[in-house]
């Protein structure tokens, strides 16, 4: 259906010295539109599997590149592929099921991309058609919450839950709860027991990280609280020096994890999201012309490289590491939609939780 669709042209906001100029950038969404499957599926590349986060998270790039029908038709393919206790599986390779365990912030992330779908397109009638979608993915996200406020991370495929969350993963959910109660009161359809539980997981995810599993290695567990927005302040900035020298190879981008010579394209965008979200948009800026190494001719980018082998690995150009990057760039050049969403000011906060003064989102 969208495999070869040539954008016509791409938004002044997707342009960024340095980054992306407008050939670059319309480059870029051909190769995720040239993933795309007819019926709507963004795999991480041709013939290479599904997972429900990457493939909200290329819907939402295709929105700020102004594709709309192939944002739409990525949507459809999760309202025609969720199960009926609202869930997804979290791999599907050609629509056949890969991986049969269920993740939360997998599940959830489906609010964050509708309510960036709406703003970008204000089509009520959608909006108002998948929110039963919507509304039965956050009712199953909450079956997983733990009494401390945090999240499971899944639901394996014999029905156990393991008493463990992450802290990458209970960030997105934060940042989907806020989403979905954006849509609730556009929709005017209070969920006050969503306000509860964004609220008690935002303030699990600013002041008790000992309330997660030990990832402290891997970077997204240090930028995510930001990105997933809720911390911001002082106490955002605070957290991004903490640790930039461990994560940030110079010239090269983000590690993936601190001990390993291997940065990746995607959180290096993902990092410059967070930075550009607390005002440090310089550094995003520098950040996302670091890794133009990783670009291919045609536009998509390598996922990773390793910088003690001089060698690109693994060899393939997945759909959400252009994604990630359109999205960030977007933001940096005022996409209202992306904004609004990434920014969180102009979100729900849900019911507050007593937390460390400054720290919250919503503080």
């Amino acid at each position: 259906m969208t495999a070869g669709t040539e954008p016509v042209a791409v938004p002044e906001a997707l342009v960024l010295p340095g980054v992306l100029d407008a050939g670059q950038a319309a480059a870029t969404v051909r190769s995720i539109l040239a993933d795309q499957r007819a019926d709507g599926a963004i795999p991480w590349f041709a013939g290479g599997h599904l997972d429900p986060w990457d493939h909200t998270e290329a819907a939402m790039a295709l929105d700020v590149a102004g594709e709309h029908s192939a944002a739409e038709a990525a949507y459809r393919w999760l309202m025609g592929h969720q199960n009926p206790d609202g869930s997804w599986y979290s791999a599907y390779t050609d629509d056949v099921v890969t991986d049969r365990s269920r993740e939360s912030n997998f599940c959830a992330y489906i609010a964050v991309g509708v309510w960036h779908h709406h703003l970008a397109t204000g089509d009520d009638a959608f909006l108002e058609q998948i929110w039963p979608t919507v509304s039965r993915a956050v009712a199953f996200v909450l079956e997983l919450e733990r009494a401390d406020g945090t999240i499971a991370w899944r639901r394996d495929e014999d029905g156990t839950v393991p008493d463990e969350a992450l802290l990458t993963g209970s960030s997105s959910v934060h940042h989907a709860l806020r989403c979905a109660l954006a849509i609730a009161d556009y929709l005017e359809e209070p969920q006050p027991d969503w306000e509860l539980a964004a609220g008690r997981l935002g303030h699990a995810v600013a002041c008790h990280p000992e309330r997660f599993l030990d990832k402290d290695r891997y970077s997204m567990d240090w930028y995510y609280p930001i990105l997933g927005t809720a911390l911001r302040g002082a106490a955002a900035k605070e957290r991004i020096e903490r640790d930039w020298d461990r994560f940030v190879v110079p010239g090269l981008g983000v590690r993936c994890v601190s001990d390993r010579p291997w940065v990746t394209g995607g959180e290096s965008a993902e990092l410059a999201l967070a930075l550009w979200a607390v005002g440090e948009s310089d550094r995003a800026v520098e950040i996302l012309r670091s890794i133009q190494h990783l670009r291919h001719e045609d536009g998509g980018y390598w996922t990773g490289y390793v910088f003690e082998d001089d060698a690109v690995w693994p060899e393939e150009r997945t759909t959400w590491t252009a994604g990630a990057l359109l999205l960030a760039v977007a933001a940096l050049g005022g996409d209202e939609a992306t904004t609004t969403v990434f920014d969180g000011a102009q979100l729900p906060s849900g019911l507050p939780d007593d937390c460390c003064s400054g720290r919250r989102a919503d503080r």
